[in-house]
């Protein structure tokens, strides 16, 4: 495919010239010389796509997958483009590629999922700030100032501010301001504790135990809860060794089964 530029309506040097080339696409039906034709088109453009790649460098994503998106984006501009309008293709590609661009940083750079809305409250929030830097000098714009400057409310400009510190995330490892021992957001961090299931449990079997003959409430409180050995227990009852071994098992076991019909 020819690819010679065109002043006259082309503002780029390098850009082709796939004006008629778009013109026949627009009138082949779907099949293979149609599919040649449209890879062809987006293969003379790729060059403009990926500069406009280039521009996103510095905002943490790597090269390779800016241009993929920005291809991505430059395919769907082929497909939606209408000659027949009379504007220039790039004219319609640039906003394209760079909208699909931008929507990749939005919705997959942000290590924190945060609303569109609060996402554009950031933005203008962050193009305040840097506007009124140039004029403010010795320190950071106030809330009132962004507020005045952006025609947003000072909630909107609060919100926004919380957003800048969401795109990225401090590791749960990493050591914490004034900490000199090595201290992390990870050692702040509580888990779970095993005393409340043994909470839950003693609550599910107290209406159990209580109900048991008063003999059999009394080995099984010198057993668990005073820590008396078996044989100690069948002295203090007058009772034998085996005869306590017997009981304090069947009364586990009908506890137990209790228990699990009461959950059932």
């Amino acid at each position: 495919m020819r690819t010679q530029a065109s002043a006259t309506h082309h503002p780029h040097d390098d850009a082709p010239d796939t004006a008629e080339a778009f013109r026949r696409l627009a009138t082949l039906p779907a099949g293979q010389r149609r599919d040649t034709l449209r890879a062809e088109i987006v293969e003379s453009w790729l060059p403009m796509a990926e500069r406009l790649a280039g521009r996103f460098r510095s905002r943490g994503e790597s090269f390779e997958d800016l241009r993929q998106v920005a291809a991505l984006g430059l395919v769907k501009a082929v497909d939606r483009y209408d000659p027949e309008l009379g504007n220039a293709f790039e004219s319609y590609a640039v906003p394209t590629i760079t909208g699909e661009i931008k929507r990749h940083f939005r919705d997959h750079m942000w290590t924190l999922h945060v609303p569109r809305r609060v996402q554009d409250l950031r933005n203008r929030v962050r193009f305040a700030s840097q506007d009124l830097s140039q004029t403010i000098s010795g320190r950071r714009p106030t809330v009132a100032e962004i507020a005045e400057h952006a025609h947003m409310s000072e909630e909107d400009v609060l919100a926004g501010l919380e957003a800048l510190e969401s795109f990225t995330a401090l590791s749960l490892d990493a050591e914490l301001p004034g900490s000199e021992d090595g201290y992390s957001l990870s050692d702040a961090l509580g888990s779970p504790d095993p005393a409340l299931d043994t909470v839950i449990d003693r609550e599910a079997v107290k209406p159990r135990l209580q109900a048991l003959p008063e003999r059999e409430r009394a080995i099984l409180y010198m057993r668990f809860f005073s820590d008396m050995t078996q044989s100690r227990i069948a002295d203090e009852l007058g009772i034998s060794q085996m005869h306590v071994s017997r009981l304090i098992s069947r009364c586990c076991t009908q506890l137990r089964d209790q228990i699990m019909r009461d959950a059932a």
